[in-house]
């Protein structure tokens, strides 16, 4: 599996973990669309006894080198849930970087497969960090431009690299892209206010002085909302309030809708601050100077003039009810005055037909791809 000079070696002290978050500065050093990540936030996502994935999934690190130089990364993940949830013995590989070098990625890919195999599993699909609830699929088309909060980037040569390999398309994830000077036409202005009357559709903005009670509100609607779309993982308690606690930093108020008929909650709409604007800045870290860039370009003086809408859902109970229109109509007015300019709404499965059909319809562009791999074992 290894060639003489070659070696895929287990991350398992902290100088390795370092040596793993900080790998793609080398893959990125000239790339100015990429956003580096911050590292002490990676440090606490890996981190076993912080992140809740770790308690219902196996995960393993591992580190490929040259003669004492490494050339790549990747993960190997079982997610216990996804196996449960779908009935279906599927394995991750995720955190994949590499220098432009086939072989590297061969022996990485084989060191992951082989472990999957020995986990029972007869899939291997990816990438994914950690799960279709955090960064997923390799970026496939759009690449002139940044990525947003939570979303990947990557160097074309991954895909080419994967179909080398053997590996298949799974599925394609679309994100569009609007900005204020498409307006949304009238019409469907017009529509959505027929159907808050029609369906007696209440919407209003998330309470942050009732933030516990209000993520369990959300919490329901997220996991019954989404519960048939492809590779959706529901996430557990533990998961959904260590998300919340991590997005309340960020969150904009204004930009989050709850929509209620007859006071039962029947739908979310989460718009969030393109922070990867500042992060950008910073180049990971938040010391010496970082912080204050940090508070600069958001708290003292706000930059971020984009947004991502990260998930937009509605109960089964109302679906089909319009209840979609009426949160992009809101986000998108209610956005301009706040001084967004832009947004990107992501990810839509590929074959959510009514979903892009809708976005089409508000003036959205079609604009970036996103590709999830799999092979079987």
């Amino acid at each position: 599996m290894q060639s003489k000079e070659l070696k895929v070696t287990q991350v398992k002290s902290k100088r390795d973990l370092m040596e793993f978050i900080k790998f793609p500065w080398q893959i990125y050093k000239n790339d100015p669309h990429w956003v580096p990540p911050l590292i002490v936030e990676r440090k606490e996502f890996l981190d076993r006894r912080k992140n809740p994935f770790f308690k219902h999934a196996e995960v393993v690190l591992y580190l490929a080198k040259r003669n004492g130089q490494t050339l790549g990364r990747i993960a190997g993940i079982v997610n216990h849930n996804h196996v449960e949830f779908h009935q279906e013995k599927a394995g991750f590989f995720g955190f994949f970087e590499c220098v432009k070098d086939f072989e590297v990625t061969k022996i990485m890919l084989d060191m992951v497969r082989g472990w999957l195999k020995s986990k029972g599993m007869e899939i291997m699909r990816g990438p994914a960090n950690f799960s279709s609830n955090e960064e997923w699929g390799f970026l496939a088309e759009g690449f002139d431009s940044r990525p947003v909060i939570m979303m990947g980037y990557n160097p074309p040569y991954y895909l080419n690299f994967m179909e080398s390999y053997g590996m298949v398309k799974a599925k394609d994830l679309y994100a569009h892209f609007i900005d204020e000077s498409l307006p949304t036409p009238e019409r469907v202005v017009r529509m959505a206010e027929n159907i808050k009357k029609r369906e007696n559709i209440k919407i209003r903005n998330i309470n942050m002085k009732e933030f516990r009670n209000e993520v369990e509100r959300v919490k329901q609607i997220y996991n019954s909302a989404w519960s048939k779309n492809w590779g959706f993982i529901p996430m557990t308690d533990e998961e959904f309030d260590h998300l919340a606690k991590n997005l309340k930093q960020i969150v904009d108020p204004h930009m989050v809708f709850i929509a209620e008929v007859d006071n039962k909650p029947a739908g979310f709409s989460l718009a969030l601050p393109d922070f990867n604007q500042v992060l950008a800045r910073l180049n990971g870290k938040l010391l010496p100077f970082g912080i204050f860039r940090l508070l600069w370009h958001t708290k003292i003086r706000n930059k971020i003039d984009g947004l991502r809408i990260i998930t937009m859902g509605v109960v089964p109970e109302f679906q089909k009810r319009g209840i979609d229109t009426v949160f992009y109509v809101e986000t998108y007015n209610v956005g301009v005055k706040r001084g967004y300019t832009w947004a990107e709404m992501s990810w839509v499965l590929e074959d959510n037909t009514l979903m892009n059909r809708a976005l089409k319809l508000l003036g959205a562009k079609l604009y970036k791809k996103y590709r999830i791999y799999e092979i079987k074992i």
